[in-house]
């Protein structure tokens, strides 16, 4: 049974740093391209991040010097890094595995003060 189990989100004030964790079970998940998407009621979930099982990296350009994406193959996750956050980043971040196709049930991230 896949899992990929979010955690880590919560309000914070602009400006501020939160760090998501997806914890991922049932894949192979040293060979998985895995991702961060967001969205907001009304619109398309969007892909945030992405790192590659050569730990490559891409970002979406309006979070590009303030996101980062990073993996622990040992511990089976994969985290966001989020600095300087905005109310615009203010969503619902959901883990993806891209390579398999799994989701998990997000966590929401509130920016406001």
């Amino acid at each position: 049974q896949v899992q990929l189990v979010e955690s880590g989100g919560g309000l914070v004030q602009p400006g501020g740093s939160l760090r998501l964790s997806c914890a991922a079970s049932g894949i192979i998940f040293v060979i998985n391209s895995m991702a961060w998407y967001r969205q907001v009621p009304g619109k398309e979930r969007e892909l945030v991040a992405r790192i590659n099982s050569d730990h490559s990296t891409n970002y979406k350009s309006s979070v590009k010097g303030r996101f980062t994406i990073s993996r622990d193959n040992a511990k089976n996750t994969v985290y966001l890094q989020m600095n300087s956050l905005k109310p615009e980043d203010t969503a619902v971040y959901y883990c993806h595995s891209i390579t398999t196709d799994y989701w998990g049930q997000g966590t929401q991230v509130t920016v406001s003060s």
